[in-house]
């Protein structure tokens, strides 16, 4: 329970369909001194005790900021300090709430561990779970669950998953729920609405360079490169051109210490690409072959799409899109889909282009002063 509409709902529902249940507080941060600003973990704790009490079970508060700091937030610091973009929610899941956390409740005799994600479970002839979907297309969440493995999958439950958010929300009223009217959360996993920006800003240096268009013009400065993503519009700190076009982050370049922009068009450079490597591979059920066609997601809320994939190892694959892809980011999650059912997942590694390739450390064959190669 993270105190949230959502995790709360799904608490009722498992009541009401005569669950024994036990409500946990995931206690994975403490903001010393409020040096991120608005880091509402105490509440969050109380807004979820509250909905215990109303629903009548136990409330704990698990302590588990070690291992998020091991499991958690080494991953995404070192991923930034490295040059690429990595993704804490989708480690979490599979880390922490799938992870520890899971192994916790069966210590504590548990069977299941259900949250509040909008995804679905199917069960197969064979006993194994597959992970679908969820009903509310605007609010699926099966992206962040792409890492996480089978006997995970078999020991969650998400009892919201085949419910449309407004009818979430409703439910929260019926069920007379302290938090029913609780904004949703939009910050970093389990630590509360801290800006990645701000947090970034307490424990990676500001390492200013120069900002760059595609064939070497300086057009300004950044202030280190671990606070930009590729495809990134705001905030870049660089004006319009006289079209009123906006320039995007297309390219890093660590070495030189360099963020390359273009405008946000089709023909940019380095902008689209159909092509990628993808490492650290996991499946949820069903593993793949050497060659499938399967649907890809770049990104959250980003639709999937059709593509090739063939594997170039145990836990590596080639990815082809049939259609360009916009600002596919190395660090990022690319999740496998067969149509509504997620097979895994795996990390962006190397992105490949017309002009060149773009790695998980930034550029790499591509000229500081020219496109063409």
């Amino acid at each position: 329970m993270s105190g949230g509409v959502d995790s709360s709902v799904a608490t009722a529902l498992l009541l009401e369909q005569g669950h024994e249940v036990v409500g946990a507080y995931m206690k994975n941060w403490i903001n010393e001194e409020n040096i991120l600003g608005d880091c509402p973990w105490m509440q969050d704790i109380e807004d979820a005790r509250a909905v215990a009490e109303q629903l009548g079970i136990e409330f704990r508060v698990v302590n588990l900021i070690e291992e998020y700091q091991d499991r958690v937030v080494s991953y995404l610091l070192k991923g930034y300090e490295s040059g690429i973009t990595p993704n804490p929610d989708v480690m979490c899941n599979r880390e922490m709430k799938f992870g520890v956390f899971l192994d916790y409740a069966r210590d504590e005799g548990f069977e299941k561990v259900a949250t509040g994600h909008y995804a679905q479970l199917a069960d197969r002839d064979d006993g194994s779970v597959d992970i679908l979907r969820g009903l509310d297309s605007n609010k699926d969440q099966t992206y962040f669950l792409a890492l996480m493995r089978q006997d995970q999958a078999m020991g969650a439950m998400f009892p919201i998953g085949d419910l449309p958010k407004p009818e979430v929300r409703v439910l929260a009223e019926r069920f007379e729920l302290p938090n029913a009217k609780k904004k949703d959360s939009q910050g970093i996993c389990f630590i509360g609405q801290v800006k990645m920006s701000d947090f970034l800003s307490h424990y990676v240096p500001d390492s200013p360079g120069e900002i760059i268009t595609a064939d070497g013009k300086v057009l300004g400065e950044h202030r280190g490169l671990h606070l930009y993503t590729l495809g990134q519009r705001k905030g870049l700190g660089v004006a319009s051109n006289v079209y009123k076009e906006a320039y995007v982050a297309v390219a890093k370049r660590p070495k030189e210490n360099q963020l390359v922009v273009s405008f946000d068009r089709p023909d940019s450079p380095w902008l689209y690409s159909i092509k990628c490597t993808v490492e650290e591979i996991s499946f949820t059920n069903r593993v793949l072959g050497d060659s499938a066609r399967i649907d890809v997601q770049p990104r959250y809320r980003t639709a999937a799409a059709p593509a090739k994939f063939e594997r170039t190892g145990d836990s590596s694959a080639v990815i082809e899109f049939d259609t360009p892809q916009r600002a596919l980011t190395p660090g990022q999650i690319c999740g496998l889909y067969d149509g509504e059912i997620l097979l895994g997942g795996g990390i962006f590694h190397e992105i490949f282009y017309t002009e060149g390739i773009a790695g998980a450390s930034g550029l790499s064959e591509i000229p500081a002063t020219s496109t063409d190669s």
